[in-house]
């Protein structure tokens, strides 16, 4: 039987270990298959090679399933700075942010990461840096758009004239 192979493998390993990284779910399932190896006689450092992990890593898995069985194989509370803004807050925002930014008073009309943390401390008293109001568009499933040239939307003639080549009206070559 010809072996079976995956195209661009060392690509689709990272992709399939961020997937695996995106739940909590998928994180326990991981764990759940690396302990399945283990008892079917896979040393720690095995599992660990085959699943992209450390070897301390799968022995904290055994130590964690020794002390609190299946269920210490989930996750737990993860340490880490809280929420600036509670749920209510949060889609506050996003409402906020469908609307023009000119609507609140600001300056422009298309939002960015500067001006979300304007927005922030002047609407809800939160400080953030601009990169972090930034990763808050993508996680609110916003992406960037940027304003079109003013030339674009200037007078045809002019716009004609400041391109590189004057259109004739001739195919290329001709």
């Amino acid at each position: 039987m010809r072996k079976l192979e995956i195209a661009d493998s060392d690509i689709m390993r990272i992709a399939i270990q961020q997937e695996i990284a995106r739940s909590d779910e998928s994180r326990y399932d991981h764990r759940l298959h690396g302990l399945l190896l283990l008892t079917g006689g896979q040393s720690c450092q095995q599992v660990a090679d085959l699943f992209g992990e450390d070897r301390r890593t799968v022995q904290r898995w055994v130590k964690r399933f020794e002390e609190h069985g299946l269920e210490g194989m989930r996750d737990g509370e993860r340490p880490g700075r809280p929420a600036c803004l509670d749920a209510k807050q949060w889609a506050s925002l996003e409402r906020d942010l469908r609307r023009s930014a000119s609507d609140f008073g600001h300056v422009g009309h298309l939002w960015d990461g500067k001006l979300l943390s304007a927005h922030l401390e002047q609407r809800y008293q939160v400080i953030l840096g601009v990169r972090q109001c930034q990763r808050m568009f993508r996680q609110m499933g916003f992406r960037l758009r940027k304003p079109r040239p003013q030339v674009a939307q200037s007078d045809p003639l002019l716009v004609a004239a400041f391109k590189k080549t004057a259109s004739s009206g001739k195919a290329k070559g001709s």
